[in-house]
């Protein structure tokens, strides 16, 4: 083993000692070794808001609580992580950190108490050589369904859907996933709860919403995925998902729709078309919540069943400029309310109609800058707030049935 002139030199003195000084090396060797597959990551993720006319014109869509009409720091997120290699026992690990308002809106902290900090991932990653490889995640991990991410950078619009408000976001537990061929996957996971707070448990059960949960009771997850193969022409590439997850929701606006039991179920699909650099897309999200009984307080109710539909379109016109535009349709049933009709008075059937139009330039390295405009309108009923101040259910809070948004979008990607 070589060793450098210093430590040659406090050897000579009675310092240090040869063998010592090897030991230490080849420690630190390992911690370069292991340092040398890890990779950091992240972005920070800002933008501006305006909302003509009075009032908030607040909507109920994931993330958008609180930005009207000014600047906004959305999040950072910084990940670390070492990826699976392709060897048959193959480890790794992913751990994503969000710092900022944002973080309290995913609402994963344990405690409940936000202080823009929150853990969005964290997770070991293994492989075991079973057929092609089962590919495992145990820890906290990403929903395995939805057309949208959590994180806005890898999503076609700013702006989240309603689709993604009423999926979960974040579970804790063990998800596999098996690769039959290049064209078909599946996964299949077990979780504590529909999510999304961290070591949540469905026993006991807040308030005691939904009955008694025994302490085996779990939240079940299944998806599959489909990839047209190469050889189906100007179709290659194009994907389709579906997936469902079955739990116990411990309670929270990013679940959606409160606490109690409940089932998602998720379609979509991602389709190339015969025109260069334009895409379709299609989602259906279904929330069906199982119990009848009302959540503590005036909004959130359960036995509501929430269903949305949503058409997007993408056209990567340039290296730099794409363009982005989606619709969608919310529907809230069985005469109760929801986060899409939280108001107060007489609850009712509530649909609300949104289209989102999204155009996005690259100027500057790394950077994703977007222009968005948003139109929220609710169908027979007042939806979003016109007073300002106000804050839902505040009698009088919501008199308008339409919300417009203006949004500039800067992400700086590292």
């Amino acid at each position: 083993m070589k060793f450098n002139k210093w430590t040659i030199g406090l050897a000579a003195v009675g310092v240090v000692s040869l063998a010592s000084a090897a030991k230490a090396d080849e420690k630190l060797s390992a911690v370069q070794t292991a340092l040398s597959s890890t990779t950091i990551s992240g972005y920070v993720d800002t933008a501006a808001h305006w909302n003509p006319g009075t009032g908030t014109g607040a909507a109920f869509y994931g993330y958008g609580a609180a930005k009207a009409d000014g600047f906004n720091l959305n999040v950072v997120e910084l990940s670390i992580g070492k990826p699976l290699d392709e060897s048959e026992w193959a480890s790794g690990y992913k751990v994503d950190l969000w710092f900022g308002p944002d973080a309290n809106t995913l609402a994963t902290q344990s405690s409940g108490v936000g202080a823009d900090l929150a853990i969005k991932q964290a997770y070991v990653a293994l492989r075991t050589p079973v057929g092609n490889g089962i590919d495992w995640k145990i820890g906290v991990f990403d929903t395995i369904i939805g057309y949208e991410s959590s994180s806005s950078p890898n999503n076609p619009n700013y702006t989240r859907s309603y689709g993604y408000t009423i999926e979960p976001t974040t579970h804790t537990g063990l998800l596999g996933t098996y690769r039959v061929c290049e064209e078909f996957s599946f996964s299949a996971g077990v979780a504590n709860t529909f999510g999304p707070a961290i070591n949540a448990r469905a026993h006991p059960n807040p308030g005691g919403l939904g009955g008694p949960r025994a302490e085996s009771y779990k939240t079940y997850m299944a998806s599959v995925a489909l990839t047209a193969p190469q050889s189906w022409g100007w179709v290659a590439g194009s994907t389709a998902y579906a997936g469902v997850i079955n739990g116990f929701n411990v309670g929270t606006p990013a679940g959606g729709n409160g606490a109690g039991t409940q089932t998602s179920w998720y379609v979509g699909a991602t389709l190339a078309t015969p025109v260069t650099g334009l895409k379709v897309g299609a989602a259906f999200d279904y929330l069906d919540s199982h119990s009848s009984r009302a959540n503590a307080g005036p909004i959130y109710p359960i036995g509501n069943d929430i269903w949305v539909v949503g058409l997007y379109a993408s056209y990567q016109a340039t290296e730099k400029l794409s363009l982005h535009a989606r619709g969608e349709l919310a529907n809230s049933q069985n005469q109760a309310r929801s986060f899409l009709n939280p108001g107060v008075g007489p609850a009712e059937d509530s649909q609300v109609y949104a289209l989102t139009a999204t155009v996005q330039y690259d100027l500057w390295q790394n950077v994703i800058s977007r222009l968005e405009v948003r139109w929220d309108h609710g169908d027979e009923t007042a939806f979003f707030s016109g007073r300002p101040g106000t804050t839902p259910p505040t009698t009088g809070a919501f008199t308008q049935r339409n919300a417009l948004l203006i949004a500039a979008n800067i992400v700086y990607k590292f």
